[in-house]
């Protein structure tokens, strides 16, 4: 797992307001997850929620059609280095910058291992419209019939790569 390098000691201290807020932010099961899920089921398609998709790793994917081998993750812009939205903090700023650097190296380390045991990885950004992000999911889902695919698609523009 990576983790920073940044000691406890070289942290400077968070405030309360802030660490609170931080506390409260759900990993899973958000309104924006949630919202997507509705979406999609109200479209007539069925998924796993949060499966571990490679054997030895405790990483998941949000949603997941696994007869289709579709893993769709949602990815906050902050915790994720949104190119567009993305925000650096300004307290503990090495550290941060090194959290965030690791988690997109995992993201992309995910889609690797994802795609090399035959999956279509679907990413889609806090900031996407949630319409226009299942019109993605389902058209990429509609017109997948075999796991055949070794593609990821990319947020910005729902093309595979």
């Amino acid at each position: 797992m990576l983790t920073p390098s940044v000691g406890p000691d070289q942290m400077e201290a968070v405030d309360p307001s802030t660490s609170r807020r931080m506390a409260r932010t759900r990993q899973r099961d958000n309104a924006r997850e949630l919202a997507l899920r509705s979406e999609l089921h109200r479209r007539g398609l069925r998924y796993r929620v949060h499966q571990r998709l490679l054997e030895g790793s405790r990483r998941t994917a949000d949603i997941a059609f696994p007869r289709r081998r579709i893993a769709v993750f949602l990815d906050g812009c902050f915790w994720h280095g949104c190119p567009v939205h993305g925000t650096k903090p300004r307290n503990n700023a090495a550290w941060w910058r090194e959290k965030i650097d690791a988690n997109v190296a995992r993201d992309r380390d995910t889609d690797a291992r994802l795609a090399a045991a035959g999956w279509l990885v679907v990413r889609v950004w806090e900031h996407d419209d949630l319409g226009d992000a299942a019109d993605r999911i389902e058209q990429v889902v509609r017109a997948t019939s075999t796991p055949q695919h070794l593609a990821t698609i990319r947020p910005d523009t729902g093309q595979a790569t």
